[in-house]
């Protein structure tokens, strides 16, 4: 693992050190659920690794988070979300998609497990799914302004490999200034074979109003641990 945290703090800052461990944990997870989904031991060994993994459950319950409540690990004004189910290393059920941003776009990059498993030995259409739509956000983010999704359009071409590297990738595509939307388009292909598209999508994303992230995101609660309290859409 890399010494450095996306959208980390100083290094050796308390924030630094949550995220650094949230990572951790996050990963340590993912690997206990790939082995869950994948183990073909006995059943009194799945027993008890189930009794094992139920008393790791009242320590973390000691100090958690309602639904409005910001992860104090979470950076939304640097769109960083550590538990994220497409990018977030805190999730243990994200790949997890590493995302560099790109002239007009975004690129992906993650391996898929068997946790992420639709047909025999190939991605489920849903993860699918909620990879593109992730890659078309930053592709849409892309322009300067954050959008939320209104529409996405999915054409399965060929099924996506499991334990393979992936590429994805999204295009900001077209604006509507008058209506605060875009166009954009993302595909999913393999990255030994870039140009074999599996998976193609096409989205509208709108730039929410001051009035609907008020609405929508009015009552959010802010941790002490939080290192910057989000600026609105039309910042």
């Amino acid at each position: 693992m890399s010494d450095s945290v996306p959208g980390s703090s100083e290094p050796g800052t308390g924030l630094d050190e949550r995220r650094r461990a949230a990572r951790e944990l996050g990963t340590a997870l993912r690997e206990l659920t790939e082995a869950a989904v994948s183990t073909e031991v006995d059943a009194e060994t799945m027993l008890q690794v189930a009794r094992q993994a139920r008393d790791m459950v009242p320590p973390l319950e000691k100090a958690s988070r309602s639904r409005q409540t910001v992860p104090s690990v979470d950076d939304l004004r640097a769109g960083w979300r550590m538990y994220n189910p497409a990018i977030g290393w805190g999730n243990p059920f994200a790949p997890p998609m590493n995302v560099e941003m790109v002239d007009g776009g975004a690129i992906g990059s993650c391996t898929l497990g068997l946790i992420h498993e639709g047909p025999h030995s190939y991605a489920h259409g849903g993860v699918s799914a909620l990879l593109l739509d992730q890659i078309l956000g930053h592709a849409h983010a892309s322009g300067g302004r954050p959008g939320m999704t209104v529409t996405l359009s999915v054409r399965y071409r060929n099924p996506v490999p499991l334990q393979t590297p992936l590429r994805v990738a999204g295009w900001r595509g077209q604006d509507d200034a008058d209506t605060r939307r875009s166009t954009p388009t993302a595909t999913i292909t393999t990255a030994e074979e870039p140009d074999t598209v599996l998976v193609e999508a096409e989205g509208a994303f709108l730039v929410p109003s001051e009035e609907q992230v008020r609405r929508l995101f009015g009552q959010a609660q802010y941790s002490p641990a939080e290192p910057s309290a989000p600026r609105t859409a039309a910042e």
